[in-house]
Order: structure tokens, then C-alpha cells, then sequence
């Protein structure tokens, strides 16, 4: 089976061999696959993986190792980060603010607690995807108790100013959340430096498994959430039921493993060279701030046809028109539509992401398939020949 070239590793990444490897030794009956929680060999031996995991996890944002919680992944983590903070903190106040472009794991949790009663802001970024903070600093009132923000955008990969942001939300006592699924291994995040109080992180971004992510929960000053999963009181009492060693190892290594200054600087070149490329084409528009943008994504608008249309036309590519929570959706992007795009130029939007596996060869194939494609339909279209 000829599989097409991958470039949508904002999806989701494939696991590195090395991770995979190391997983392995955590499952079979000649592994290390006890129940970390109890006393025997087995038991302590899975014990002490899951703390060497635990502590790669915090080193990656230069946490300390108890100030990490295990979870099911981002999307559990910015659960139990939201509903866990609003059901501890609501007799401080019921106000929280968030921004339009925010994953859907923080928007519905947003949209349930104001079932429950609390109030939301929902904040516009600009036409790049920044945030403005004199947006935020009106945006704050008296029952404000928590802020919510996503660090790398899943869609367009704008960058936000998180230490600016924090300043803002520790100078008023304000709970900071920070959605970091797309940061580890490509935007550095030091939560001894930047005030904030719980951190969302995922390991399937980042060439770990699926199914396994981390909420980070600072220690000093003191934040606590609320449980959500009740049964055994694991990982501090605020996540419970028995520890999958072999996910948490695996999340461990693959954080271990991003900062690779070399993979980087690759992504890097390989993005600008596909940018270089795409511009040729007449009409078309990046989606997002340049300047503030991850070099893994980009998000392009097509001239004269659907995201849809491209998609089925070019099959020899996996590409995205966003995020993959709503890649079936019939719907435009939630995120292209808080950039004040119109509905038909958000359906012309389409996702490239690079990753580890890319392959320079791959780019070219991959540029010279889609500009072909391109300038032949714009030629049939106008009848004239375009260079």
C-alpha cells in the first residue's frame, strides 16, 4: 500500500522507534509490567519508571516532578484544569476568561460551567491570532478567578506572549491555565520563570503515544484542583485509577527527546522552503501572525476553491483544513472565523505541518504536486498559461 506523504503533523505525530522501544519493555511478561501501586518487585519497579517519567515530563517545562499529574491526555487535562479549578476556587469568584481560538476541550468546558452558573469572556484576537493585553487587562473583573490561553495555536500556530500574560493574571491573584499541547519541542515554557498555575501537555504531539497527557499543578504558592475521577486517590488524589506505566514511560522519553536544536532548525527550513514555494501562486495568503508563528504549521488560504475540493483532489498528500476535532465538521474553522475571516475564505483554508519524519524529498514531491495541480486548474479556468 502506497501510503501519501504526510504533513499533518499537527494532527498528531507517529511514535518515535526509540519511544515505541522503550514502551515495550513495560507490557510483556519478561517486562516490568506491575501495578505501580503495590509493594512487591514487580509493583516498586513500575513505581520507580513512573517516577523517572514523571520527572522528564517536569523537566521539559523545568517543573518539579510532584507538580506533575498524569491524565488521559490535553484534552482531560484542560478538563480537569478548568472544572477542577472552578469547583475549588468559585466562592473566590465565577468569572473566567478565554480566547475564541481556544481548543474545543476549553471552549465546551467554558460553555458547561456556564450551564453551572459561572461566567465567561470570550476574548477576539487580532487579525494575526495575538491577543492584545490591553484586550485582557478590560476584560478582568472583580469575580475573576481564572484565565485560560492556549500557548501555540493548533490550527495556525501563533505563538502567544504567555510571560506577558502571566504578569498581568499573578499581579491580580488570578489562576493562569495554559493549554501547552503544541509547545514541548518547539517553544521552550519555564514555569519557574513565567507565574503560571496549571499547564495542559500531551505526549501524541510529540512523538509519544496517544492516550496519555499531564497536568501540571504548581506547588508554590500552593494551587490545588478539584478531582474529577474518584477511586484510590492516584497521582496526589486529583487523578485516579491505576498508573499506565508503559503510556507514562512512553511520554517521558518523547519529552526527553524534543529539544533537539537540529530538528528544529530542519522543521524550520523546511517550512520557509514550502512557503517560498506556495507564494507563487496567484491569490493565495498565509493564515496567521508570520512573525509569532511555530515553524511546524502553516496555514494557508487557497485562491478560487474549498479546502475540500484540494483535499480530495490531492490524495497523495494528508493534509488538514484544522484541527482533527473538527476535520469532520461541516463547519469553517472556529479558529479562521476569530481572525475576522469571512465563512468562504476560512473554507479555503488549508493545514501543512512538519515534523521529525519529514523528509526533504517529500517537500519537493509535495510542492511540486500541489503547484502542478494549482497552475493547471487556473490555466483551465482562464485559459492562460501561468509561470
Amino acid at each position: 500500500m502506497n501510503l501519501p506523504i504526510y504533513l499533518d503533523y499537527a494532527a498528531t505525530t507517529p511514535v518515535d522507534p526509540r519511544v515505541a522501544e522503550k514502551m515495550m519493555r513495560f507490557l510483556t511478561p519478561s517486562g516490568i509490567f506491575g501495578n505501580p501501586s503495590s509493594s512487591h518487585s514487580f509493583g516498586v519497579l513500575a513505581k520507580k519508571a513512573v517516577d523517572e517519567a514523571r520527572m522528564q515530563v517536569a523537566d521539559a517545562i523545568h517543573a518539579n516532578p510532584r507538580e506533575i499529574v498524569f491524565t488521559s491526555g490535553a484534552t482531560e487535562a484542560n478538563n480537569l484544569a478548568l472544572k477542577g479549578a472552578a469547583l475549588l476556587y468559585q466562592q473566590k469568584g465565577k468569572h473566567i476568561i478565554t480566547v475564541k481560538t481556544e481548543h474545543p476541550s476549553v471552549l465546551d468546558c467554558c460553555q458547561q460551567l456556564e450551564k453551572e452558573g459561572f461566567f465567561v469572556t470570550y476574548l477576539s484576537p487580532d487579525s494575526g491570532g495575538l491577543l492584545s493585553l490591553d484586550v485582557l487587562k478590560k476584560a478582568f473583573r472583580a469575580d475573576t478567578f481564572l484565565v485560560s490561553i492556549m500557548h501555540v495555536n493548533n490550527e495556525i500556530g501563533v505563538i502567544q506572549d504567555i510571560e506577558a500574560i502571566a504578569n498581568l493574571t499573578a499581579e491580580r491573584s488570578i489562576l493562569l491555565h495554559v493549554d501547552a499541547a503544541q509547545s514541548v519541542g518547539k517553544v521552550p515554557l519555564n514555569v519557574q520563570k513565567i507565574p503560571v498555575d496549571l499547564v495542559s501537555l500531551c505526549a501524541h504531539k510529540v512523538y509519544g503515544p496517544k492516550g496519555i497527557g499531564a497536568l501540571y499543578v504548581r506547588a508554590k504558592p500552593r494551587v490545588r484542583v478539584a478531582a474529577l475521577l474518584h477511586g484510590g486517590g492516584h497521582e496526589s488524589g486529583m487523578r485516579s485509577g491505576t498508573l499506565a506505566t508503559h503510556q507514562m514511560v512512553g511520554m517521558g522519553e518523547a519529552f526527553a527527546l524534543a529539544n533537539d536544536a537540529a530538528e528544529k532548525k530542519r522543521i524550520t527550513e523546511f517550512k520557509n522552503i514550502f512557503w517560498q514555494a506556495l507564494v507563487k501562486i496567484p491569490g493565495i495568503a498565509m493564515n496567521g501572525d508570520d512573525a509569532h508563528t511555530v515553524p511546524h504549521i502553516l496555514n494557508v488560504r487557497l485562491p478560487g476553491m474549498t479546502a475540500d475540493a484540494f483535499i480530495q483532489a490531492l490524495p497523495e498528500l494528508a493534509i488538514s483544513k484544522g484541527s482533527a476535532c473538527h476535520a469532520r465538521g461541516t463547519g469553517p474553522s472556529l479558529v479562521l472565523r476569530a481572525l475576522q475571516l469571512t465563512t468562504e475564505e476560512a473554507g479555503r483554508s488549508i493545514r501543512f505541518s512538519f515534523g521529525r519524519f519529514t523528509k526533504r524529498a517529500e517537500i519537493d514531491d509535495a510542492i511540486s504536486k500541489i503547484l502542478s495541480f494549482i497552475f493547471n486548474r487556473l490555466q483551465s479556468l482562464s485559459g492562460k498559461q501561468f509561470i
